[in-house]
């Protein structure tokens, strides 16, 4: 008989909901039990998990790795999906192998490039991906003559964090100066220079941007499975242009994304995204991580996520392609339970019985308190 798969998803995104949906329904008929830490006791992924647990905060990445090790012992975890402090975990595999759990991520060096994005583009410039022009900035004088040199060429300025993930801070620069226009309609990207050197004068800490320019659509994410053999399983661009999203096999963005993967080592699940820079595609950031839209593969009659604990398992499922590509769709959001919460007795209300009866989520071990918080898509 077959055992089950018990697998760890730490602190992950909401998304990841359908990562572990994927799980379940894996075309093994394997038995998958999903266990799932996070920080917020509202996160659905914590509802959607067959076992769930707040992470304590304030640990060192030390310390957390301290955490996980004990996580994988106690409840014999098989395949351990790291996204929070995933540098320090993936240093430690020895150790997590040493008790049975395989860690589902790239090697420490790979994660290493490609967590700062300066040292990425390089790495990538030296194996022939082309990337668009950058500058990393620290300073206000630094930025405005990033902004000046990328604008005398005919370009819009933007900037973001030279590490990070998520498009966390990224932002747009405008030369209009401040008006009602950012204060009608929805809060946009766009800032105004004057206010961006006004706050980094002002800061106390230089900052650590990299300044490039407004690169065009489609932006077209390649998710990439890559086994320990650094030889790609599968790869397939999902695209998007504006509302609209699909997917495509074509080479120009397969070809510079399987360069990545497999030359710097991107074992299992990891994500390459790419824009236009004038007419050539360029790199523009790469996630050593499942993505959170990954499970839209799916659309494609492809279980990626499945693949990749088989791979983690040492089962290898070999090379893949998708049976065909789905047709284009968008992106809505949708209601997922949460877990079942104690409010407090004053902020109860009478309600009349449900016509039907109301989803539950799935059982945990112990009832956590906390506010809701929507799902993010």
């Amino acid at each position: 008989m077959v055992s089950r798969v018990r697998v760890w998803l730490n602190r992950t995104y909401a998304e990841n909901v359908f990562f572990m949906d994927q799980l379940r329904r894996n075309p093994s008929d394997r038995a998958v039990e999903i266990h799932a830490t996070h920080g917020d006791a509202d996160s659905p992924v914590l509802a959607a998990a067959d076992t769930a647990e707040l992470e304590p905060e304030g640990l060192s990445p030390a310390g957390y790795v301290e955490f996980a090790l004990d996580q994988c012992a106690r409840r014999s975890i098989d395949v351990f999906v790291p996204r929070l402090h995933q540098s320090a975990v993936v240093a430690h595999r020895a150790e997590f192998e040493a008790i049975g759990t395989a860690l589902l991520a790239p090697p420490p060096e790979a994660v290493a490039v490609f967590h700062d994005k300066v040292i990425a583009y390089e790495a990538v410039q030296a194996i022939g991906v082309p990337v668009p022009p950058w500058w990393r900035v620290r300073t206000a004088a630094e930025l405005v003559a990033a902004v000046e040199a990328l604008e005398a060429d005919g370009h819009k300025a933007c900037f973001k964090p030279a590490s990070g993930a998520g498009g966390v801070g990224f932002r747009v620069i405008t030369r209009s100066p401040f008006s009602m226009a950012q204060l009608g309609g929805f809060p946009s990207p766009y800032v105004p220079l004057d206010l961006v050197v006004g706050a980094l004068e002002r800061a106390a800490e230089p900052v650590d941007w990299l300044v490039m320019p407004r690169l065009a659509e489609p932006e077209v994410s390649v998710d990439c499975l890559t086994g320990p053999d650094n030889r790609i399983r599968l790869a397939v661009g999902r695209t998007k242009n504006g509302r609209r999203r699909g997917f495509t096999l074509h080479e120009q963005w397969l070809d510079p994304a399987r360069r990545i993967a497999e030359g710097f080592g991107l074992h299992y699940l990891s994500n390459i995204q790419f824009r236009m820079f004038g007419d050539q595609p360029v790199l523009m950031d790469v996630n050593t991580r499942p993505a959170g839209g990954l499970h839209q593969l799916s659309l494609c009659g492809v279980n990626a996520p499945w693949a990749a604990v088989q791979l983690a398992l040492g089962e290898d499922p070999g090379e893949m392609a998708p049976p065909f590509l789905g047709q284009d769709y968008s992106v809505v959001s949708g209601p997922r339970p949460l877990r079942p919460v104690t409010l407090p007795q004053q902020q109860r209300v009478e309600e009349p019985e449900p016509m039907r009866p109301p989803v539950q989520a799935a059982p945990v071990e112990q009832p956590l308190d906390a506010t809701a918080q929507a799902l993010r898509l």
